[in-house]
């Protein structure tokens, strides 16, 4: 009974966004000692030219600065956010500043082996504010993550949604609550 509309919201939401243009870069941020994601969006970068981009929990300034600058790419376009402690709060501490810039739609770049659990993620919290994705995912070695993890972080990120709690471990930075909710 309710399989029916689930499927028509999907499949719009799904034809939507084939015609919304990417305005933005998120990048997931990875391993800190690697920088492999950073490497691979500093080359995606430069085919998407000034387009700004936000690297969520990546990893320390110097380094990453420098991929970019290798890679030709103008580090004013970068914004390095250090609040995330986990997938989930890398999108829920940067949510309101792409949604403050009117940033309807953006790439969404993390390991092949980690998009299934940030594409659950990002519908949920990206998608409370009107923001779309096309994910495009960095090669690895890895083997998909478990689906349990995939549930469990959709559920942390619905319970951000009514309540601004992410369910981050105790004695993290303060996280952005959802739009109009309480304060963590």
């Amino acid at each position: 009974m309710l399989t029916l509309p689930l499927m028509a919201v999907w499949a719009y939401k799904e034809v939507a966004s084939q015609f919304k243009h990417p305005e933005a870069i998120l990048v997931l941020g990875g391993s800190t000692q690697k920088l492999e994601r950073e490497q691979f969006t500093a080359k995606f970068a430069r085919k998407h030219q000034n387009m700004p981009i936000w690297i969520s929990g990546g990893s320390p300034t110097v380094p990453t600065k420098k991929v970019f600058v290798k890679q030709g790419v103008d580090t004013n376009r970068l914004h390095l956010d250090y609040d995330a402690v986990d997938t989930v709060t890398n999108f829920t501490t940067i949510v309101d500043e792409l949604e403050a810039r009117g940033i309807k739609s953006v790439y969404l770049i993390t390991s092949d082996y980690h998009m299934r659990r940030a594409s659950v993620i990002g519908e949920i919290v990206l998608g409370s504010r009107g923001i779309d994705f096309r994910p495009v995912s960095v090669p690895s070695q890895n083997s998909p993550e478990p689906i349990e993890k995939c549930v469990r972080d959709g559920f942390r990120s619905i319970v951000w949604l009514m309540t601004g709690y992410t369910g981050a471990k105790a004695e993290q930075p303060k996280y952005k609550a959802a739009k109009g909710l309480g304060k963590n």
